[in-house]
């Protein structure tokens, strides 16, 4: 019987999406008539100006950045999705994904990734990648979260 391997994929698109989060519902504030818009002319500078302006209150300047593609689903009848084709670098670690945005949700879908010096050990370099994920936030999703948690202690 084969065992199982270890699905290091997916544990990678759950740490960019959660460390996205914040992004993505930044980004889900806009009107999805823009992004369609947007993406139907090629106006890759107007969604250029809009992910950066999304990014910049929670990463590092450079560290998250619009590939400079993306395209639009919009059947009859169902809401539309969003999907910007996106690039995460930082401390040796690069990420190359697509941030798929629908009217509840986000999702990531992770087309490569690497790491300069990586290991041999797929888990060291999926901690790796968390490790630059968390270091390129501004304010990290830890203590962010702890700040909030201490906030509403005191207000309530």
């Amino acid at each position: 019987m084969l065992k199982q391997g270890k699905d290091y994929s997916r544990e990678r698109e759950k740490a960019l999406a959660d460390g996205l989060r914040d992004v993505a519902t930044e980004l889900r504030l806009i009107d999805p008539a823009d992004f369609i818009a947007y993406i139907r002319t090629e106006q890759f500078g107007n969604l250029r100006t809009l992910v950066n302006s999304s990014t910049e209150m929670f990463f590092k300047p450079g560290t998250i950045t619009f590939g400079l593609s993306g395209e639009v689903d919009l059947p009859w009848g169902c809401a539309p999705t969003v999907s910007l084709d996106m690039e995460f670098h930082h401390l040796n670690v690069s990420a190359y994904f697509r941030l798929v945005l629908r009217s509840l949700q986000a999702g990531v879908e992770i087309s490569y990734v690497s790491f300069d010096g990586g290991s041999e050990d797929p888990d060291k370099n999926t901690a790796r990648l968390i490790e630059a994920i968390e270091e390129a936030r501004l304010v990290p999703v830890a203590r962010r979260s702890r700040r909030q948690t201490e906030e509403g202690a005191r207000a309530g």
